[in-house]
């Protein structure tokens, strides 16, 4: 049976069509360390599972609204709405609230 850790990785994956590579990126850690979580293997630090936590909520928001390649893309992408900034830096320090904000105006038809 897989970790609820191993799930949130999937979903990350099925849903806001992120890798391994992205994961590590935003929580700093290595890709081999990914893969020890999605084994099973290990798990993340209690902080860093709060952040992955962060990103799939933002993620499950996203995929109302995008396919999960758009999703990444978005995740990915500098936007007005963030004072050019990039979502996925903002939910990598913790400012996951900021990155949400955004999304709810995007989903209420707020901005186009």
């Amino acid at each position: 049976m897989a970790s609820a850790v191993a799930n949130l990785l999937e979903d990350l994956k099925q849903r806001g069509g992120l890798k391994g590579t992205d994961v590590a990126n935003i929580a700093a850690v290595s890709p081999a360390t990914v893969s020890r979580w999605t084994a099973g293997t290990s798990f993340p630090h209690p902080k860093t599972q709060l952040l992955i936590s962060d990103l799939r909520y933002i993620v499950d928001r996203l995929a109302e609204l995008y396919d999960p390649e758009e999703t990444r893309v978005w995740l990915y992408s500098k936007h007005r709405l963030l004072n050019g900034e990039r979502a996925i830096d903002l939910i990598h320090n913790g400012r996951a609230d900021e990155v949400l904000g955004v999304i709810e105006s995007l989903n209420e038809g707020s901005y186009t």
